[in-house]
């Protein structure tokens, strides 16, 4: 049977076109996920909103992510890669379009799960044509560059959120992702072509039911550290949840054509690149929630320096990341990822044997150190577990790794915060003072960080380094 890969016939400047609309429209995408919080005073102000509901803009676009990801290789299989960009984009300009007018909260908050809907499709379609399109000697290069994107996104999001909002009011945030939104969609009709083979399927909607699990677990694991949280309801939920994806896992494993192919889990490299590019986005994202409290809680600088000092850290990320994947090609991607995770580790390190405050250059700088190791292993470990399955499968390992990535991620963050309020409290009340209270709350985060990014640096040193056996 043929694989897609053999039907892929871009070269040139249609490959360029492709990719560049392709990543741009990830890039925007991103963007809107990432700049949002930096509104949230101001939705709160005009839709009359507590703190705790106007986070629900994260939170469920964070939940409908997670069920939308492993559904995107079977719409991948029975859409075509053009059908489902374009509808992609419409469905985000559409849920722009939603919240530009919004007249409550409550349309605005379905205007977001609209577009959560279609970041959580895109997000593992995009990997996965990346390394369809691309031969396996050159798929490092090319998930750098998707990797320079990805990073550019976290890098300029607050800044291009804050430029917007000086100048106008938050509905010019939106018109900015109405305007690309539309121009993508006209520029797509030329630029994005079909280079995956149809296999078209009957969609198990038990399996989409069961998906909900996921959004479950995470729910109940970001509630965790809150206060008044119906623990009844809570435990029952996760509960269910765990039921309802062991079930989905189960029922995988016993289809003739699964909703998600969970047999790439049969292969070792994969399952350890799976876990390697979810602890390093655990360390990444714990960056980028706990350093702005440490910043402001500690060192008592404003909000904007805050946002600011996170800025050189994501540059360099996406400076580094074409040039991880490069190297990953010439010298391997094994060297790579142990480079990359002991880069995490002797930050966290240095973080949690240092006892006393740190000053902002110094935490600026081990903030990069701990971005650019994850520049070395976060999608050098998705291309190595590309290349280490079929062609046929790269699309469902790509939702399986986005997917347990996004739930760590998050899982990670709500641990850390927890882990930090809890410590601090019993600090204080055992009479220490408010700074040393925080500085020790913080400091306990850095250690829970250290043990985790050890767990990963012992996965990379476990890994196998040869080269895709032939699948054809």
């Amino acid at each position: 049977m043929q694989t897609a890969n053999q039907n892929v016939t871009l070269t040139g400047r249609r490959r360029f076109w492709f990719i560049f609309t392709l990543l741009l429209g990830t890039w925007t995408m991103s963007i809107s996920q990432s700049s949002l919080s930096t509104v949230y005073p101001t939705f709160m102000r005009d839709f009359g909103i507590s703190a705790s509901t106007v986070q629900w803009l994260t939170t469920g676009f964070m939940l409908t992510m997670v069920v939308m990801m492993p559904i995107s290789p079977w719409l991948l299989n029975n859409i075509g890669f053009k059908k489902l960009f374009l509808a992609v984009l419409v469905l985000f300009d559409i849920g722009s379009i939603i919240i530009y007018f919004a007249p409550s909260f409550g349309v605005m908050m379905v205007g977001r799960l609209i577009k959560a809907a279609a970041v959580g499709v895109l997000f593992p379609s995009y990997q996965s044509i990346l390394l369809t399109i691309t031969p396996e000697e050159k798929r490092g290069s090319t998930m750098g560059v998707a990797g320079l994107v990805m990073g550019s996104a976290l890098a300029s999001g607050p800044i291009i959120s804050g430029v917007v909002l000086k100048f106008t009011d938050w509905h010019g945030l939106f018109a900015v992702f109405i305007t690309v939104a539309t121009l993508l969609i006209l520029i797509s009709f030329t630029t994005i072509k079909d280079v995956m083979v149809n296999k078209p399927s009957k969609l198990d909607l038990l399996s989409i039911v069961t998906l909900l699990g996921f959004a479950g677990i995470l729910y109940v694991v970001n509630e965790i550290g809150k206060p008044n949280v119906n623990w009844t309801f809570g435990w029952l939920l996760l509960a269910v949840s765990v039921l309802a994806v062991a079930y989905f896992t189960y029922r995988q494993f016993h289809l003739e054509t699964p909703l998600l192919e969970l047999r790439v889990l049969k292969t070792f490299n994969y399952d350890l690149a799976i876990f390697l590019t979810a602890i390093s986005y655990v360390a990444l994202i714990v960056v980028t929630i706990i350093f702005p409290l440490y910043y402001q809680g500690v060192l008592k600088v404003s909000p904007f320096v805050s946002g600011m000092s996170l800025v050189p850290g994501a540059v360099l990320l996406s400076i580094l990341n074409p040039l991880t994947g490069k190297l990953a090609e010439k010298i391997g991607y094994k060297q790579i990822m142990l480079l990359g995770m002991s880069m995490i580790v002797v930050g966290w390190l240095i973080l949690a044997l240092i006892n006393s405050e740190l000053n902002l250059l110094t935490m600026i700088l081990l903030a990069a150190l701990i971005e650019g190791g994850n520049a070395f292993v976060m999608m050098p470990a998705v291309t190595l577990g590309a290349n280490s399955l079929p062609d046929e499968l790269i699309s469902h390992g790509t939702a399986v790794i986005t997917t347990v990535r996004q739930i760590l991620g998050s899982a990670g963050v709500a641990v850390a915060t927890l882990v930090l309020s809890n410590v601090t409290f019993a600090q204080k009340q055992a009479g220490v003072s408010t700074l040393r209270a925080n500085l020790q709350g913080y400091h306990t985060v850095f250690w829970m960080m250290l043990g985790i990014e050890l767990v990963g640096l012992v996965l990379a040193l476990l890994l196998r380094d040869g080269r895709k056996q032939s699948h054809k």
